[in-house]
């Protein structure tokens, strides 16, 4: 499905009934945002992950402009300001009060920059792996010029310099990065698993200019962490202990800067918790929904 809102094309999929039979009553679930990664990623590699979820919150997978299925437009236009006022130009386009959020990567980043321009509108944070400021950068860096192969090192540089300049070298720097991304990740895939690779690549629509926007720009001044504590909403953050690209330390921070946040760390992932532990991921976030996100439904 498609929404056309703020001069451009978004496009949003939506998985699960938002209001179920009860009894005698019809009782309304939450609203979930499914924001992804990047700049630059789509939504199809939550599919079909985070399915469960639907039993308790309407999943709303959302395209950032100019990424995955949603229109282009010129570079300028993919900041992190736009992605915002996106989200809620199509919270107003549903009809919607207020929506969850559900962070990843950069996605989280921009789920916190929503949760301080439009309190009234979150009924939750789901942050999994993400930061608050561009210092994430600097430790990524650290990280990779400690850990990374030659190879890792050459491909990041393009990266830290938002440089990409085709959808074949994107794709390089994620199969150069893989094992760094996932600490599951099968350096010796069979075909079978190859093949399940090529099919998610197919259906993604990677955006490496939207990805350079980024990197290359506002990334680089991005800083969240002195209006956080002015978040109200229930919130739960996930960081990883393995992860390179957005460190465990990102995610404490975020726990001490939200009041009354919550805070759970998985201590066998890297950036991919939904692949590397992905039951206790959806322990974690179920058990926080149930306790402090549906009792207000």
């Amino acid at each position: 499905m498609y929404a056309h809102i703020n001069g451009t094309r978004i496009f949003f999929d939506v998985e699960g009934m938002g209001w179920v039979p009860d009894g005698p009553i019809l009782r309304e679930k939450p609203v979930c945002f499914v924001l992804h990664g990047g700049p630059g990623g789509d939504h199809t590699g939550y599919k079909p992950g985070l399915t469960p979820l639907s039993e308790h919150m309407q999943l709303v997978y959302i395209d950032n402009r100019g990424s995955g299925h949603s229109d282009h437009g010129p570079q300028e236009s993919y900041t992190l300001e736009n992605n915002v006022a996106d989200i809620d130009a199509l919270r107003r386009h549903l009809g919607l009060e207020k929506v969850v959020l559900h962070g990843h990567s950069y996605g989280g980043m921009v789920a916190q920059e929503y949760a301080l321009r439009y309190p009234d509108h979150v009924a939750g944070l789901l942050l999994l792996t993400t930061s608050p400021s561009y210092e994430f950068l600097h430790k990524a860096r650290k990280i990779v010029e400690e850990k990374g192969t030659p190879e890792m090192k050459e491909i990041t540089a393009v990266l830290w310099e938002g440089q990409f300049e085709s959808q074949e070298q994107l794709n390089r720097f994620y199969e150069i990065m893989a094992p760094m991304y996932s600490v599951t990740h099968n350096a010796q895939p069979s075909e079978e698993e190859k093949q399940r690779t090529l099919d998610a690549r197919a259906r993604s629509n990677r955006s490496y200019h939207a990805l350079n926007q980024g990197f290359g720009g506002f990334l680089k001044t991005f800083d969240l962490r002195d209006e956080l504590p002015n978040i109200t909403a229930p919130t739960l953050i996930m960081g990883a202990r393995h992860d390179w690209i957005t460190p465990v330390e990102e995610s404490v921070e975020i726990a001490q800067r939200i009041p009354n946040s919550e805070l759970v760390i998985f201590e066998n992932s890297s950036h991919s918790v939904i692949k590397d532990e992905y039951e206790k991921y959806l322990a974690a976030v179920i058990s926080f929904l149930k306790r402090r996100v549906l009792p207000a439904f």
